[in-house]
């Protein structure tokens, strides 16, 4: 059957059949890809696996009587990258996270040539942190993971992160121990946060339990994802038993070994210090044996041998002696090896940058030295464009480890990155003396917005020189908008932005800035923000920001039908929000200098006010137009799961408000999940702004100072009644795009800010 249907499909010749037909099960998922994505040619493209070592790719014509073209390639994975490479650089097509545009592949193909060689520099590339899987992909139904796993399939991604359904799994677990529903429900934490409790750092839940249905749902789509993900050759890293349990296990097994954790993040008691089973207990290599196993059953048995374990991100560990850390690992890996002969234990290198005083050089030889091989782990450096760990731990001691890029901390969306950083740097750790790193990959906490920095570091992976970036944007930008002619200005246009916002070279200020509006309103310590929230801007937003937009709007001007495309509209609104964000900070320091001066009036200082109103106003009017600022799109993705149950859809409503907002039960994490998006500014952060422009006010008109504890218990209120309310309940609430005229609004914005 299988060799009828490559017939078919692949009009190959008698040889090429029978090897398509010794070879379909590995590579009918790329079959269906092409068939997915470029159905006008679903029978052009032929693949063929070779064996040799590591992963690479040669790209030909196929014979003159066949027409179409060859990929040849050692892995599933290679053969996907070599089609990506045909796509883009014959075929100047693309696949982006607004859409696939690979449909518009010329129907006569462009000739090769030449063969094109291609080849991996590292056996690794890897995508996904533990928290984008809340911060980005909390509520994706199968038809987003089907995107976005195409996506990555074709950048040649195999290795990626799986986190979804793990809930099923543990609560099976947890019961087998002994452990009551009410035990395990008590433990875990609502569908925005499970990231957390995954981590070990919160436990329990704030608005309502988890329900079950969506812990099977999710169960459900996991078996669809990592389907999907073996067809495209890629190895899923799957979760294991961590250690974290539910606080009534102390007392089911008096016996065992469990110590709390340490406070996270100014969480109250009841909702962190969560228990951790520690690993040289007899119990947790059970539970663990228990664990995989039902994963296997679920899943399968060669779905993955490499299983990501992280046990303390942001937690220290209950001692510092370096006995008892190396004991705590060699009980992990002793535990992962029990269930799995074959298994890697996957690390994220976060807590060596985040825990720097208490993770010493010898602590973490030691932590690390507990696992006794050097391939029998494998560390994400999970900051590596800016807070490198491995150049200061020896390349980890020798273990297996991947250079990573960090980026948009809470799904944050302001421009930034680094090309030079992400070029250069993954080579020249490559290079350097003693190396273990085997990877390059992506560990954003949310992916949005910033796709060039994303696509530049999966490319260089395949590129052993740093690629060059005033080339690679040219191509990029000439394949991202499919017009003939392309103007120059959009050419200029991308110029500026990776040589001046995409060439972020300060470290404290990278991995995406966050408009000061998104924050709770106060007088001092919103702007020049460097660290973990950054919020300072690296660039003259006059010499950068404002020609880049004024370049795209000169580009559409030259080609209307640039109006027609997705990915440029979608960068006009997304420069645009950017030069509102930034003349933000203007306005909001002519506010506090106005208020400071002890001669304004109460008038003065609501005049100065008004046009950072101005600007929140325009803001989203102007993201109201495009899907992709939505906050209706995150809340109506989180009530689609609800069955058609009000009070579920409600219960899962909380959850997405809560996060993009509080994210706590009282402002805990206040805004470090905060989005620019149509809807949360014009019923959110308008509201706050204008409650603070009137608070200013009152103060001078009452002669009194102003209270900041007070304001910020306003603050919380707000926000908690805000996240208590039903979508449509206020005015503003946008359900879709609206139909206001998105070029106007950029012209406007240009008019009267630029």
């Amino acid at each position: 059957m299988r060799r009828i249907l490559a017939l078919a499909l692949l009009v190959l010749s008698a040889v090429a059949v029978e090897t398509a037909a010794t070879t379909s099960a590995t590579l009918d998922g790329l079959y269906a890809l092409v068939k997915r994505r470029l159905p006008d040619h679903a029978s052009s493209f032929t693949f063929r696996l070779t064996e040799s070592d590591g992963d690479s790719f040669v790209i030909s014509d196929a014979p003159a009587t066949h027409r179409g073209i060859t990929v040849e390639c050692t892995t599933v994975s290679a053969c996907a990258r070599g089609l990506y490479t045909y796509l883009t650089d014959f075929g100047e097509v693309d696949i982006w996270w607004t859409g696939s545009r690979l449909g518009q592949l010329p129907r006569e193909l462009p000739a090769v040539g030449k063969p094109v060689h291609g080849a991996a520099i590292v056996p690794y590339r890897y995508h996904f942190n533990t928290v984008t899987f809340d911060y980005t992909a909390a509520f994706w139904t199968f038809e987003q993971w089907e995107l976005e796993l195409d996506w990555l399939a074709l950048r040649g991604v195999n290795l990626p992160l799986a986190w979804v359904g793990y809930e099923y799994i543990l609560i099976e677990v947890l019961r087998d121990a002994g452990l009551s529903d009410a035990d395990i429900s008590s433990f875990l934490s609502g569908p925005a946060f499970q990231a957390w409790n995954r981590f070990g750092n919160i436990q329990g839940s704030w608005g309502g339990a988890l329900p079950m249905q969506w812990v099977n749902d999710q169960f459900a789509l996991q078996k669809q994802i990592l389907t999907r993900m073996t067809e495209l050759g890629m190895t899923p890293a799957l979760p294991a038993f961590t250690g974290f349990v539910p606080r009534a296990m102390s007392t089911l097994y008096p016996n065992a070994s469990i110590v709390n954790g340490s406070a996270w993040s100014g969480f109250p008691a009841s909702l962190t210090n969560v228990s951790f089973l520690e690993p040289f207990d007899p119990l947790f290599s059970t539970l663990q044996k228990s664990f995989i196993t039902k994963q296997q059953q679920a899943y399968g048995t060669n779905v993955t041998h490499i299983y990501t374990l992280d046990q303390y991100n942001e937690n220290n560990p209950f001692s510092g002696n370096i006995s008892y850390l190396s004991s705590v690992s060699a009980g992990t890996f002793a535990s992962l090896r029990a269930a799995d002969p074959d298994a890697i234990w996957m690390l994220q290198g976060w807590l060596f940058f985040s825990s720097e005083t208490f993770w010493t050089d010898e602590r973490i030889q030691a932590y690390l030295g507990g696992v006794p091989t050097n391939d029998s782990m494998i560390v994400l450096d999970l900051y590596s464009e800016a807070q490198p760990q491995w150049n200061r731990t020896s390349s980890y001691f020798g273990k297996q480890w991947v250079w990573c890029e960090l980026h948009g901390y809470g799904g944050n969306m302001g421009l930034e990155g680094n090309l030079n950083a992400i070029t250069a740097g993954p080579i020249a750790a490559l290079s350097s003396q003693g190396s273990s790193m085997k990877g390059m990959g992506l560990t954003m906490e949310g992916q949005e917005g910033n796709e060039i920095v994303y696509d530049v570091l999966l490319d260089q992976a395949w590129s052993s020189a740093p690629i060059d970036i005033a080339s690679y944007v040219k191509s990029w930008v000439a394949r991202r908008y499919t017009v003939e002619p392309l103007p120059s200005a959009a050419q200029e246009a991308w110029q500026i932005l990776s040589t001046t916002v995409y060439n972020n070279q300060d470290p404290n200020s990278q991995a995406t800035i966050k408009s000061i509006y998104e924050l709770e309103p106060t007088l001092t310590g919103l702007v020049n923000r460097t660290g973990h929230h950054p919020t300072l801007i690296p660039y003259d937003t006059n010499t950068t920001v404002v020609p880049a937009l004024q370049l795209l709007v000169k580009a559409k001007e030259q080609n209307a039908a640039l109006a027609a495309i997705p990915e440029f509209v979608y960068d006009a609104v997304d420069v645009s929000r950017q030069l509102l964000s930034n003349r933000f900070i203007d306005a909001y320091t002519g506010l506090v200098d106005t208020y400071n001066n002890a001669n304004a009036t109460s008038d003065a200082v609501v005049r100065a006010g008004q046009p950072l109103m101005v600007i929140l106003s325009q803001l989203d009017a102007l993201l109201a137009t495009n899907e992709n600022f939505l906050l209706s799109s995150w809340i109506a993705q989180a009530r689609n799961w609800s069955h058609g149950d009000e009070s579920y859809a409600a219960y899962l409503e909380y959850n997405a408000r809560n996060q993009v907002t509080l994210w706590g039960p009282d402002g805990e994490i206040n805004d470090y999940a905060s989005k620019a998006w149509a809807g949360l500014i014009s019923t959110y952060y308008s509201s706050r702004w204008q409650t603070f422009v009137d608070y200013l006010a009152s103060t001078k008109r009452l002669s009194r100072p102003f209270d900041s504890s007070a304001f910020s218990s306003q603050m919380i209120l707000l926000g908690q009644q805000w996240d208590a309310r039903i979508w449509g309940e206020g005015p503003g609430e946008h359900w879709g795009v609206s139909s206001g005229n998105v070029w106007e609004l950029v012209n406007q914005i240009l008019e009267t800010w630029a």
